[in-house]
């Protein structure tokens, strides 16, 4: 690992860019805003942002969102700039270029397909979030944590770990969450904004993706059409919680949802602990966690679920 490389990178940098994979999670949103507004604390020019679409879903409106700028203001050739949750350059979208011409890359991630790039390259699949190693790089640094900072970091960590009920949650993540909430992160206000709180038309989409799930031996699945983010009136950006309602379903070990897009679907998995859904999504040309992970096909769906399947050994 190379915090000591990236901290000085940091330190000797004016200006500090970070992004996160396109559609960010709370993981990669929130890191890249945590590292933002710290540097910016400190008394550099920084800013965070993402690849198109760039839509921001509602419930994470509780950030730091002061800190990002849309890519196309994103400048060309930034000094210093740190992908996050990104295992590959192509998970960078449009941003992927000025990653190409900063002058200096750091990535940091801890997805084990990582594909290695960037000048400084932190990989550390043992970690719980991506938000775990920007916290070490924060105090390595000896940069500011305030409650902006810690409330990123908190959600990043809370995200990827389940909410503290996958399997990653160590003793370590549950310290760095203590020393959170002493910073001035509140557990209720983050659970509430990311996983209680839904608008009224949500309910009518996952009554309808919801109803439609079928059994495919350990495998439950579902699709979600374009025609049901119209009866609810939503848009995709707020279905997340769609995939872990899947997840619950006892008689299965893992949960796939085929979200429709242009191109085909977009396929979000997740397991219970036992199978692991990372190596599945990797096989599709994705990519991901033991207990959650994404993929792209352009279908049919039938294809899409036997090919799933065969991988999971169902």
């Amino acid at each position: 690992m190379s915090l000591r490389r990236a901290a000085d990178a940091l330190e000797s940098a004016a200006e500090v860019a970070t992004a996160g994979h396109v559609s960010p999670d709370a993981d990669a949103l929130g890191s890249a805003l945590a590292l933002a507004h710290s540097a910016r604390l400190a008394g550099k020019k920084a800013f965070a942002s993402f690849g198109e679409p760039f839509v921001v879903p509602s419930n994470y409106a509780f950030l730091a969102l002061e800190e990002l700028i849309p890519p196309a203001e994103f400048p060309e050739q930034p000094e210093l700039m740190v992908a996050f949750d990104t295992a590959s350059l192509g998970r960078l979208g449009s941003l992927g270029e000025a990653a190409q011409q900063a002058g200096t890359l750091i990535v940091i991630d801890h997805h084990a397909s990582n594909t290695g790039f960037g000048d400084i390259s932190i990989v550390v699949p043992e970690a719980a979030a991506s938000g775990q190693l920007a916290y070490d790089l924060i105090r390595l640094l000896g940069w500011p944590i305030d409650e902006a900072t810690a409330t990123a970091l908190w959600a990043a960590i809370v995200a990827d770990t389940g909410r503290f009920q996958y399997s990653n949650t160590s003793p370590e993540v549950l310290r760095i969450a203590a020393d959170l909430v002493e910073l001035g992160a509140q557990p209720d206000v983050v659970g509430q904004e990311l996983y209680e709180k839904v608008p009224h038309g949500y309910l009518t989409v996952a009554s309808r993706v919801l109803g439609r799930s079928e059994l495919a031996g350990p495998l439950i699945w579902a699709v979600l059409w374009h025609d049901d983010l119209r009866a609810g009136g939503i848009g995709p950006e707020d279905t997340d919680q769609l995939i872990d309602q899947l997840r619950i379903t006892q008689e299965a070990e893992a949960a796939l949802l085929l979200k429709e897009t242009d191109d085909g679907f977009k396929g979000s998995l997740r397991s219970r602990g036992k199978l692991d859904v990372g190596a599945v999504a990797v096989a599709l040309g994705g990519g991901g966690h033991h207990n959650a992970s994404g993929f792209d096909h352009p279908g049919p769906i039938d294809e899409i679920v036997e090919i799933v399947s065969e991988l999971l050994g169902a």
